[in-house]
């Protein structure tokens, strides 16, 4: 099958159903672009700061991207790219984008509380602190993961290293002569879109050439940094100039299928069960972000709806974001199909799903007369820049989420305690070191725990949705019937892992852990349901 068909009928099925089906959740769901949003009812200077529709989506697209519609994808290509394509597809409009898009709207109507908060208001402060607990320990997890990726590919391309670092005080300045001294967007755009492609070729002139371990030292300082500044000093400008790169790399690699045309090469399917692996439940748990995500639901409840300026921009900012990141998959999906058993396995073995993607968009860029090295080089830069917006909007979620948990225990006879560990100076540097700790153990042993855990948060998030949609008497129906699959999916992939990992302590207790709240989550959403339900009688 040729790859410019394959993607052809991905981006045609996403417009439709961002038409149709976005339109249809707008209306269903009683979205009104005249009510206030949280941004602007509650600014604080800090974390509650209207951004505009293009700003907002920069962020939230850049931080809900990371490495995962990529590296997952390219994983799940083992049972075959024919499964990974329709599950990408299918879940990006029916699952991830509603999962996405619900968890905006909820947010907002929520005074841009997680959803953590929200469980509190529609299960009681049990069903709260299960979650927040989850929430949590999954967020500690993605953290370790990504600061792996990310001083990974600053070891294998010291090019992306030094434009990474220039990019952070281009964002800076950004954000001041923008947020501050009043310039308009347009122009700010225009020349940061210029400074980014100077730091690019300074990046490749100079690049800095550091271990593993200085570069996992250097990214837990920045995150802890980047999680306690106010959002319009780094966070919004950062990530909204980090689209431009993901924009420009996706259209570079678009433009180059369209010239070179690569037949999908590696088999359609392989088989049910390969290399210790079943395809259910682990094709749906390899491709986390591509298709459903629950990192999406805390980020889109935790940074971006306090950022969001009007509620018409919810559509655009949750479902079209979740749809972008579809394509990017199927991207990902072509860069490892389009090669041979042989090659694949070659890159897989040095360097991982990412030399992969890299490897197969320097290619697909060659076609435009772009030298492959420059290619390559600016596709790994891309890949860490928005694995970097990943990492430092996951710490100060997780952040959030901590503070938010130890407020619950609040009591008399440790008032001090509390307010000290819910300090967010404090409450960053407890996410920060535990997740260095699991960090040095490598992103290939925390993958699959993380995998699980993310897509065990997505249905929990589903779930929280369904009841909270159910409370206000809307459509939950359209939240849980996904919810189940997810749910169906992620405890059986946890019942693998547990038994794989009966010796590995530390991911033994995360997937036991997990596993038990998920169980007394679900048993407390049943009561929830069964307490609406007489009321209602």
């Amino acid at each position: 099958m040729n790859s410019l068909f394959l993607i052809f009928i991905a981006i045609f099925l996403y417009l439709l159903a961002y038409k149709i089906y976005g339109n249809f959740l707008e209306k269903n769901w009683g979205i009104d672009p005249k009510k206030k949003t949280p941004a602007h009812t509650m600014t604080d200077g800090v974390d509650y700061v209207p951004a505009k529709a293009p700003v907002l989506l920069g962020h939230h697209f850049s931080s809900i991207a990371g490495a995962g519609p990529i590296v997952g994808p390219i994983v799940a290509v083992m049972f075959g790219w024919l499964p990974a394509v329709i599950w990408v597809i299918f879940a990006a409009i029916f699952f991830g984008g509603i999962h996405d898009m619900g968890s905006i709207f909820a947010s907002v109507r929520n005074k841009g509380k997680s959803l953590g908060e929200i469980i509190g208001v529609t299960m009681g402060k049990k069903g709260k602190k299960l979650f927040e607990v989850f929430a949590w320990l999954t967020l500690i997890l993605v953290v370790a993961a990504f600061t792996n990726i990310v001083a990974d590919t600053f070891v294998a391309v010291p090019e992306a290293a030094t434009t990474s670092i220039l990019f952070i005080i281009l964002a800076i300045a950004f954000g001041y002569f923008v947020y501050r001294k009043g310039y308009s967007l347009l122009l700010g755009s225009l020349i940061g879109v210029i400074l980014l492609a100077l730091c690019i070729g300074i990046g490749n002139a100079f690049p800095i050439v550091a271990s593993k371990n200085f570069w996992m030292f250097f990214l837990i300082v920045y995150i802890f940094i980047a999680s306690v500044t106010p959002v319009w000093i780094l966070l919004q400008p950062r990530d909204y100039l980090n689209s431009f790169l993901l924009y420009g790399m996706m259209i570079g690699g678009f433009l180059g299928l369209l010239i070179m045309r690569p037949n999908m090469n590696l088999p359609a399917f392989t088989a049910f069960h390969i290399n210790g692996q079943f395809l259910f439940p682990m094709l749906f748990v390899t491709i986390a972000c591509g298709a459903v995500s629950g990192f999406h639901s805390l980020v889109a409840s935790g940074t971006t709806s306090k950022q969001l300026d009007n509620e018409k921009d919810i559509k655009v900012v949750g479902y079209g974001s979740m749809l972008i990141e579809g394509v990017l998959a199927i991207i990902a999906i072509i860069t490892a199909a389009y090669l041979t058993q042989d090659k694949y396995t070659l890159l897989m073995q040095n360097g991982g799903p990412i030399n992969v993607f890299s490897d197969g968009l320097g290619t697909f860029m060659a076609t435009l007369r772009i030298p492959f090295a420059v290619g390559k080089n600016f596709t790994a830069l891309a890949i860490s820049a928005f694995a970097l917006t990943s990492l430092d909007t996951a710490t100060r979620l997780a952040r959030f989420i901590f503070q938010e948990l130890i407020s619950d225990f609040e009591k008399k006879d440790n008032i001090k305690t509390i307010q000290l560990l819910s300090n967010k100076y404090i409450a960053t540097l407890i996410t920060v070191f535990i997740s260095t700790f699991l960090g040095f153990r490598g992103y290939q042993v925390i993958w699959p725990i993380f995998g699980s855990a993310n897509q065990l948060l997505s249905a929990l998030a589903l779930l929280a949705l369904s009841v909270w949609l159910k409370k206000n008497g809307k459509n939950y129906k359209i939240t849980l019937i996904p919810m189940i699959f997810m749910f169906a999916v992620t405890l059986t992939a946890l019942g693998f892992l547990i038994y794989a990992n009966l010796k590995n302590y530390i991911l033994l207790f995360f997937a036991v852990v997990l596993f038990i709240f998920a169980i007394i989550l679900l048993i407390e959403s049943k009561n929830s349901f069964g307490d609406m339900e007489k009321n209602n009688e």
